[in-house]
């Protein structure tokens, strides 16, 4: 019998419900020990509108009450089409303090693809604003809408403002974040209380943010990286600034103005923002950290930006499904161009490097990193097979390669199915390959990554066509069915024996992609 196996071990006579419940925390528990201890603090600032803990209190209850007044249960899903704004945070509150979850849509997706997301989690309620109005309606059929605005307010107006009785688990749901599926079409991961509350305190520990730190929220809500950075800051009592999106002059006079701790900068998106701090010509007023995804910005960038902000670059890597563990603790100093970017194991996880089979591999080889934290989410929504995979022998299996050095580092290897990251979004090829395949004309398609001085990566095609096309034609058959984000910034047209193949047919895309950078393969 292995551990696993065996039985846990409890105190004679002890519910083991009773257990958990009193071992547990909730988001709305530790949410209500930020309004006690700090009532007229800000909570949530977006441009001279602040709402004080005891207000954010009171409209999450009032939002709650309305959400159960129309039958919505603990364990049910809503769904958010809407910019980042202080009612798309209202509404996290609200649905902890219920534990109904938070199905966190990308409005950057072309109509097939957020019918799709929503569709998966069969939301009793679509929360939508003003911008998101008309696409929200075309899934009525799914869902009834609620809009930010006068609807909401009164809604909120006609419900009590009593506390709600907090009655979930740390298990309940909390919200559903999308992952770029491997198939073709995104996969809902759901991230549980328990999971958002370790994530705040992972990076509370690793990062040292605190109550004084505020968080500038302009990455969209939809991703983790705003997303579990905003709990983590409601937790401490501390300032979420509630920003539309990236504006690189509107950030740079927050950062002169604001003391910041974790400042997120996507690959992408630095230069505007260094451009902007020199127009502005103010220093940082104060930031603890900047960054996110090292890997894939130019060295000589983060010792231009370390030095502009006057802060440490992070040298993460995390995932949707992990939060920023399994290996987000190392950093790049101020003013240093990076020779090496290595990895150092995040806290509270455990991982393992391991072989097709399992085995945990020997230090220096490469092996998949497979994870156990309670940051971990719960499983991929109605997906039992990828669940089956992915979560195999107790283990989540990121599918990214790394090797384990001597000194305990990390280095990494390479990304499963070849992922793309492009300027901070998870790109799979199999999606834009999907389309490209279902075009008439096209005998085949592959999609490589390209390194990009401004992005990081950029999907590249490869096509074989049976007809004459132009890639113009392709690219707007992709812009009319994916995001644009994930259009290809290239198609090259080749013979069919033209792509290399391995003895079992397969393309070897990392032929292809050392064609891009003339035989030198990617970084």
């Amino acid at each position: 019998m292995t551990n696993e196996d065996q039985p846990v071990p409890r105190a004679p006579g002890i519910d083991p419900h009773i257990v958990r419940l009193s071992s547990g925390l909730t988001m709305a528990a530790l949410f209500a020990n930020a309004v006690r201890g700090g009532p007229d603090h800000v909570a949530l600032q977006e441009g001279e509108r602040q709402i004080t803990y005891r207000e954010l209190d009171r409209r999450s209850n009032r939002l709650a009450g309305h959400l159960a007044g129309l039958g919505i249960a603990r364990g049910e899903r809503v769904a958010i089409v809407s910019e980042n704004r202080c009612e798309y945070i209202e509404t996290f509150i609200a649905c902890a303090k219920l534990g109904i979850i938070a199905a966190c849509q990308n409005w950057r997706l072309v109509d097939a693809e957020l019918r799709h997301c929503v569709n998966l989690v069969a939301p009793k309620l679509i929360l939508a604003s003003a911008r998101f109005s008309e696409r929200a309606a075309a899934l009525a059929d799914i869902a009834p809408t609620l809009e930010f605005g006068a609807a909401y307010e009164a809604a909120l107006a006609a419900s009590s403002e009593a506390p709600v009785p907090d009655c979930c688990d740390g298990e309940d749901g909390l919200v559903i974040l999308y992952t770029s599926g491997t198939t073709g079409m995104p996969k809902g991961a759901l991230i549980s209380q328990r999971a958002e509350i370790a994530r705040a305190y992972i990076q509370m520990t690793d990062m040292s943010n605190t109550a004084d730190d505020a968080f500038v929220a302009w990455a969209p809500l939809f991703h983790m990286v705003s997303t579990d950075t905003v709990f983590m800051t409601l937790i401490q009592g501390g300032k979420v600034i509630v920003t539309d999106g990236f504006d690189a002059g509107q950030l740079t006079r927050i950062v002169a103005t604001e003391t910041l701790g974790r400042l997120t900068l996507m690959p992408g998106m630095i230069t505007a923002f260094l451009d902007a701090m020199k127009a502005d010509g103010r220093p940082a007023r104060g930031v603890r950290w900047v960054g996110v995804m090292a890997d894939l910005v130019p060295r000589e960038q983060l010792a231009e930006i370390t030095s502009a902000v006057g802060a440490p670059y992070l040298n993460t890597f995390g995932a949707t499904e992990t939060g920023f563990p399994p290996a987000s603790l190392s950093t790049i100093p101020v003013g240093v161009v990076p020779t090496s970017l290595d990895k150092r194991q995040s806290s509270f996880c455990q991982i393992r490097l391991v072989d097709p089979d399992g085995r945990e591999v020997a230090d220096g080889e490469p092996g998949e990193l497979a994870i156990r934290s309670p940051a971990l989410f719960s499983g991929y929504w109605n997906n039992e097979s990828a669940n089956a995979e992915d979560f195999r022998g107790g283990w989540f299996h990121m599918g990214d390669v790394f090797r384990r050095n001597p000194d305990g580092t990390l280095s990494f290897v390479d990304r499963r199915k070849y992922l793309i990251k492009s300027g901070g979004e998870n790109v799979y090829p199999a999606e834009i390959e999907r389309v490209l395949l279902a075009q008439p004309g096209v005998a085949d398609a592959v999609v490589v990554r390209k390194r990009d001085p401004q992005w990081g990566e950029v999907p590249i095609a490869f096509v074989v066509a049976k007809a004459k096309l132009e890639a113009e034609t392709l690219i707007g058959r992709c812009r009319d069915e994916i995001a644009r984000y994930k259009v290809p910034k290239e198609i090259h047209f080749v013979a069919d024996a033209d792509l290399p193949r391995s003895t079992t047919g397969k393309i070897m895309r990392h032929e292809l992609e050392k064609r891009l950078t003339g035989g030198k393969g990617q970084d």
